[in-house]
């Protein structure tokens, strides 16, 4: 089983139907690039990035990359994402993040919700406020 982290909190996977074998859905991995799906950008209803190792960001900037050429949908990271990383994953452009039933319990909803507040703490409003 899987868990969604938004940042309403923890919530139950609302995607029916699955994710293999639709043409409305591509799964990449983190080696991907994000450019051999431009084509497919306006068709796709969920695109979901993996992540194989907390310390690999590669799918941060492939997020980011989707987000500049316009993709519009849900884009979900999924894999091996921490709860320190989810202000991140917000800022470069995931709408959630799938995470494993075992992941959410060593990392709480708490500690996600207390990271759910990723565009008042951030570097450029704390500037823009001064």
């Amino acid at each position: 089983m899987t868990v969604l982290v938004t940042d309403a909190g923890f919530t139950a996977d609302d995607w029916t139907g699955g994710f293999e074998d639709r043409a409305d859905v591509a799964t990449l991995p983190s080696d991907a690039d994000a450019a051999a799906i431009a084509d497919q950008l306006g068709t796709l209803a969920l695109i979901r990035v993996e992540f194989p190792s907390f310390a690999d960001g590669r799918g941060f900037g492939i997020a980011r990359r989707l987000r500049d050429m316009g993709y519009k949908g849900r884009l979900r990271a999924t894999g091996h994402v921490i709860s320190d990383q989810y202000a991140m994953a917000r800022r470069c452009g995931f709408d959630e993040v799938e995470i494993s039933d075992d992941l959410a319990a060593r990392q709480p909803e708490d500690q996600w919700q207390f990271r759910a507040s990723w565009q008042a703490h951030d570097y450029q409003s704390r500037l823009r406020a001064s």
